[in-house]
């Protein structure tokens, strides 16, 4: 069994409403009265689902920025991530980008090259606590590239498309309003996997562990060492975004999927 993004559209909106984060009602528990090498997921109306091995494959969600204005605006110039995607439509605009990141700094150097101007958005007062070196000088050499630092979002305007976004200098208060036509956030990502409870050992922010990365306290409950993607529940295996010291790209967390399904063989073979 994978929960993740099943291939059945209808199945995948099953789950999508079974698993729901914010509801908090799905534990596991391992070994069924008939199977006890069984997994049984429990969900909060009572119906169970048992199978001999699972793959947690539900990947981050974008943190969001809470603020109604720009929330409402999402997909009318309002976009989490999707750097990439919008790239084209930007062209001629005036661009901003939330974040101090990585992601935010190759957002920023690929939308130059279709917006009239870019302009990067970061809480702090440098770059360089929170972006590589690299992508610094390149955005520096970028003409049409401008960063605010030290500063804050709070507010957007716009009735059925973004037009203008609010800005508040942390140091001296003063509030500023910048004409802006997309507004691309990269302020990071969380896995939302509280659903899990203490079924499966996760990190300080809810990723979970796996493999060699499972803590040396007891935490894996079997004599054998766990497999590479497997979590502190035998059986139970992780993959991509939401695991513990992923690479969260694309083709990594799909390369990391086809793993977890070869161990997912290897451990029915042996239990």
């Amino acid at each position: 069994m994978s929960l993740g993004t099943p291939v059945c559209p209808l199945r995948s909106q099953l789950f999508h409403e079974r698993l729901d984060p914010d509801d908090a009602c799905v534990c596991f528990g391992i070994g069924t009265p008939h199977d006890p090498v069984s997994v049984a997921i429990r969900f909060g109306d009572e119906h169970e689902v048992v199978s001999r091995a699972v793959v947690l494959a539900t990947g981050v969600s974008w943190r969001r920025l809470g603020i109604p204005t720009l929330e409402s605006l999402i997909g009318a110039g309002v976009f989490y991530g999707a750097a990439g995607t919008e790239a084209r439509a930007m062209r001629g605009k005036h661009v901003t980008i939330v974040g101090g990141g990585n992601s935010a700094g190759q957002a920023a150097a690929h939308l130059a090259k279709h917006a009239a101007t870019v302009t990067l958005l970061v809480r702090g007062n440098s770059l360089s606590a929170s972006m590589s070196d690299y992508l610094i000088t390149e955005l520096r050499r970028t003409p049409n590239v401008f960063v605010k630092l030290g500063v804050d979002l709070v507010d957007g305007e716009g009735e059925e498309q973004l037009e203008t976004i609010v800005i508040r200098h942390r140091a001296r208060g003063k509030v500023e309003c910048i004409p802006s036509d997309g507004l691309f956030v990269m302020i990071g990502a969380e896995p939302r996997t509280d659903w899990l409870g203490d079924a499966v050992a996760r990190d300080e922010r809810g990723y979970i562990l796996t493999g060699s990365d499972l803590p040396a306290d007891g935490t894996w409950p079997l004599a054998r060492a766990p497999m590479l993607f497997e979590t502190s529940l035998p059986g139970v295996f992780a993959a991509g975004d939401v695991r513990h010291g992923s690479v969260k790209r694309v083709t990594t967390a799909m390369g990391e999927g086809a793993t977890a399904i070869q161990l997912v063989h290897q451990y029915l073979e042996i239990e």
